[in-house]
């Protein structure tokens, strides 16, 4: 290190470190993005255990139940293969692209970079607001869970006990948000070996109950309960039931080292798609009966299709824990909207699509509390529709415009990895030269792009033709109101952007967003010392 030059440059509210090498090379490690005020605090294991963890919740251990219902056992498992499939080609792109790009609201930034800044306006704004719609409906999930076990306590208190709970992890410094989802995601991880292995056993008739049952609801049901209709509606159930891994891209932006974390937490992405979803719906379809009456007319925690396995094997015990870990992952569900929200906040206002003076604001341990107010605010004054009895209603609305949204959000960030890889090629850059290059380029963003538009379809195909339900104006609104929504804000934006359809790949500035690495910055040394220089800068 002692040949070793650092040459400290400063422009506006951004720095740079340059390191020039004994061997006559420089390299640059810069900060952008510094300007948000947000701390790169978080490291590896919080943004692989966030990638893993974040979309295990409420759809995995109730959704499977309603999959299990509208298609029978092999439609709900070709559904979670597609999903998976779907979500591992999103990853591979949101990988790459948060490397290069490790941005407060991540795949919004990357939208209005290299596809078109009003479709970056529409998404931002409508996961924002799908974000604190999030929150509301998770602390509806805790009313749920917490009514398994007892009426006594006042819906107004619950609410107001961890809507408390879910603000303060998010308030404190963002390594409280990380250790917590890293203990919750483990809690989840180790649960899901308890469900395969007792499944196993229930299955094979090891269970109090003492019934073997094998695949017989296979066999019973030929695979399907509802046709080609019924596997259809299996797939949104599942595609939002998987939903919530491109978190780590929000969370990438507040990590040390992304070119050491995100390569990490891509690659292990096939273990939650093979054994959460996959395996986990497996061990449904060999539990529990697609015709069970609790799948139809228990309500909450109780038509859980792994809390109906339990019950029926006579494992009470287990059906409590069950709901315990459903609790966790409810609870986590909530705080991960409450930091993707904010963070959306501040990403909009750093691209001029949110008032930049007050959002870009954070105190010294790097808390938006501009972005997390107003966020925690909506998202909070609507949980308290809980207490009224119109309050499920409103809930359904609100969901169903917000349903569409994970498949907006995942296009895009295909799209915009095809983009930046066009513009990277136009303008005569080498393959090489990418800070990290997952390999699975172009197969893969365009797998996934090309499935998210399918769905959106298949979305359009089951509004006008719904299963179970009478055709008309208001049940295809009610499902597919999303799409206008997103038309609406983007034809808005267009008028007021203007500009070509997309923005041109030979004009686009690669390296003005992007984070450069040095060769040695793996060595923690090196690591400790370039931040203690940028805080040198920053803060003098």
């Amino acid at each position: 290190m002692e040949d070793d030059k650092v040459n400290i440059q400063k422009s506006g509210d951004n720095a740079s470190v340059v390191w020039s090498t004994g061997a006559g090379k420089t390299d640059h490690i810069e900060d952008h993005g510094a300007d948000s005020g947000l701390k790169r605090t978080l490291g590896t294991r919080h943004i692989t255990m966030v990638a893993l963890g974040s979309s295990i919740g409420m759809g995995l251990w109730l959704g499977s139940g309603l999959s299990l219902i509208q298609g029978g056992p092999a439609a709900i498992l070709i559904g979670y293969v597609i999903a998976g499939s779907m979500i591992w080609s999103v990853s591979q792109s949101m990988g790459e692209m948060c490397v290069m790009y490790p941005l407060p609201s991540a795949f919004v930034q990357w939208t209005n970079i290299f596809v078109d800044p009003a479709a970056g306006f529409a998404l931002g704004w409508v996961y924002w607001f799908s974000y604190w719609v999030s929150i509301a409906t998770e602390i509806q999930g805790l009313l749920t869970v917490l009514q398994f076990w007892t009426t006594a306590v006042p819906v107004a208190a619950w609410i107001t006990i961890w809507l408390a709970v879910i603000i303060l992890i998010n308030i404190g410094p963002v390594r409280l948000f990380g250790e917590f989802e890293v203990i919750s995601s483990i809690i989840k991880f180790g649960w899901i070996f308890v469900v395969i292995i007792s499944c196993i056993v229930i299955s094979a008739g090891g269970a109090p109950n003492h019934e073997a049952i094998g695949f017989r609801y296979w066999n019973e049901t030929r695979g399907f309960t509802n046709g080609f209709n019924g596997f259809l509606s299996v797939l949104p159930t599942c595609i939002f039931a998987i939903s919530g891994a491109e978190n780590a891209a929000l969370v990438a932006s507040e990590t040390a080292n992304p070119r050491k974390s995100m390569p990490y937490a891509v690659r292990s992405m096939w273990v939650r798609l093979a054994l959460f979803y996959i395996v986990g719906a497996l061990m449904v379809t060999i539990t529990v009966s697609p015709f069970n009456k609790d799948l139809f007319g228990a309500e909450g925690t109780n038509a859980s299709p792994y809390v109906i396995a339990y019950r029926l094997a006579k494992l009470e015990p287990l059906a409590h824990m069950m709901n315990a870990v459903i609790f966790i992952s409810v609870l986590s569900g909530a705080s991960i909207a409450g930091y993707g929200g904010s963070r959306t906040l501040v990403g909009l206002s750093q691209i001029g699509m949110a008032p930049k003076y007050w959002l870009q604001k954070t105190d010294g341990l790097g808390r938006p509390w501009y972005a997390l107010v107003p966020t925690f605010v909506i998202g909070g004054a609507l949980s308290y529709l809980n207490v009224s009895n119109s309050g499920p209603t409103v809930f359904g609305w609100f969901s169903d415009l917000s349903s569409l949204l994970a498949l907006f959000g995942w296009g895009m960030i295909c799209l915009s990895h095809i983009r930046m890889r066009h513009a990277w090629k136009t303008q005569g850059r080498s393959v090489e030269d990418l800070s990290w290059n997952a390999g699975t380029f172009p197969w893969a963003p365009w797998w996934g792009l090309v499935w998210c538009i399918i769905l959106i379809l298949i979305e359009f195909y089951l509004s006008v033709w719904p299963l179970g339900v009478k055709p008309g104006a208001e049940t295809f609104f009610a499902n597919y109101i999303s799409v206008p929504v997103i038309v609406l804000l983007y034809g808005g934006a267009k008028l007021y952007y203007r500009g070509r359809r997309w923005v041109d790949s030979s004009s686009i500035d690669l390296d003005e967003s992007r984070r450069f690495y040095a060769p040695q910055d793996e060595e923690e040394s090196k690591i400790s010392f370039h931040r203690r220089a940028l805080n040198y800068v920053k803060h003098g």
